[in-house]
């Protein structure tokens, strides 16, 4: 976990989450340290995770997201392989600052959580946030950050992903068109695509997932801490 200081509250803190595969019960939160002159100090706090209650609901998507051809496995495996070194990217400096914005001015559509059932067969877990907006709508960056990746992957379509620091990612899926590069830096609200409906989706709408270090975490919870 990193931690950066706040001079006007003089107070060090800090982003951590919990996932969804974590079982409901108490967990010891240990912070170990040195005072100036050379102390070491520790603290600990007990953490409660309750169990929360998300909905079902059936998707129909075509065929090939349910039953792909031997050719799209392959394609879904080298997909596997890149998301899986991209995903688990952790960079030591922070480079987000401020509140989170929203990457779209529209009502959510749906939310992190949910148990989704493809075509009546195929079952997966909604890891992020739907925004119900029509396709070409302007997306924008949820922070500040640098470009992870800006590519099309077989089921989340044009694909962008972006390194805020200190292991925090955001993921936006699903777009009509990516307008930024790898490698890119972008600034809190720039715009950095169009929302569309590619890849495993039922119609135009934009997903956005947050990651850290490794797990997904509910992006509404973000976009409502106050952060400085």
């Amino acid at each position: 976990m990193f931690f950066f200081f706040d001079p006007p509250s003089k107070t060090w803190r800090g982003i951590a989450g919990v996932s969804l595969e974590t079982n409901p019960g108490k967990y010891v939160l240990t912070l170990d340290g040195k005072t100036k002159s050379g102390n070491e100090i520790s603290f600990q706090e007990s953490i409660p995770v309750g169990k929360a209650k998300y909905r079902q609901i059936a998707v129909t998507v075509p065929k090939q997201y349910t039953e792909p051809s031997p050719e799209q496995l392959h394609e879904i495996e080298q997909d596997k392989t890149l998301k899986q070194r991209v995903l688990a990217h952790v960079s030591p400096e922070r480079d987000w600052s401020g509140k989170f914005l929203p990457p779209v001015n529209a009502p959510i559509s749906d939310v992190f959580g949910t148990a989704r059932v493809f075509n009546g067969n195929v079952q997966s877990v909604h890891q992020g946030l739907d925004f119900g907006v029509p396709a070409g709508t302007p997306v924008a960056a949820l922070n500040s950050g640098t470009v992870l990746l800006a590519q099309t992957l077989f089921f989340e379509g044009n694909c962008v992903v972006l390194d805020h620091g200190q292991g925090l990612l955001t993921i936006y899926m699903h777009l009509s068109k990516i307008e930024v590069k790898e490698g890119e830096v972008v600034k809190r609200g720039q715009q950095i695509a169009l929302s569309g409906g590619t890849g495993r989706a039922s119609g135009p709408h934009l997903h956005v997932a947050v990651r850290w270090q490794g797990i997904y975490l509910d992006p509404a919870i973000l976009l409502s801490l106050r952060m400085p």
